[in-house]
């Protein structure tokens, strides 16, 4: 096991406590993969031209475990189970997440983690980048406030005053103003939280 303490490469913001071990069962990550596929074939997961990946999806597993894809996969077509990770605990006040797999779970985990703790009937997580689909819904559905930046509390606490203040529930989508692009959608199961994605995207 590493334990990453603040972490800042430009990626995890917060303490990451990674168990390196198997891959996930593959039987675990069809359903993430087939809405995987379509993200990434749209483009609103990715890398950009500098090789930094965006976008990351994933679904609770029981209680406050969740998968969740791994840290800088997004240069990749495809995922198989070496590039998910299971996240196994967490502590949001202090800015902690413990995870396993064969690679470090998503520098967004944090703030799937948040949007989980918060319901127990979300079951699904997708955090997309799209400039003109930030653009066209920011301010105009649940917004996190600029001074909130992802990985870190600010933004899980903005996550939970956007539940209790905007609606967010209901809504089922988030824009991050201090994350510039990015987009989270949410919902009882992964189709819930595409199908949401999908209805503003093809509005473009």
């Amino acid at each position: 096991m590493t334990n990453d303490k603040s972490i800042s490469d430009g990626y995890i913001k917060f303490s990451c406590d990674f168990l390196q071990v198997d891959a996930i069962p593959s039987v675990d990550i069809v359903e993430l993969n087939v809405w995987r596929d379509k993200l990434y074939s749209l483009k609103l997961i990715g890398a950009y031209e500098n090789g930094i990946g965006y976008g990351n999806i994933s679904v609770r597993k029981n209680g406050n475990i969740f998968l969740i894809t791994g840290s800088a996969t997004g240069n990749f077509s495809s995922l198989t189970g070496e590039h998910y990770s299971e996240v196994i605990d967490y502590n949001i006040r202090k800015n902690y997440l413990k995870c396993k797999g064969a690679v470090k779970a998503s520098s967004e985990s944090m703030t799937h983690a948040a949007i989980y703790s918060i319901d127990k009937n979300i079951n699904a997580v997708i955090h997309v980048h799209n400039l003109k689909l930030w653009n066209s819904l920011l301010n105009k559905v649940p917004t996190a406030s600029k001074d909130a930046a992802y990985g870190t509390p600010e933004i899980a606490q903005e996550m939970i005053r956007l539940f209790n203040d905007e609606h967010a529930r209901e809504k089922g989508i988030i824009i991050t103003e201090g994350h510039e692009e990015g987009v989270f959608t949410f919902g009882k199961d992964l189709d819930t939280a595409g199908k949401i994605l999908m209805k503003y995207f093809n509005k473009l």
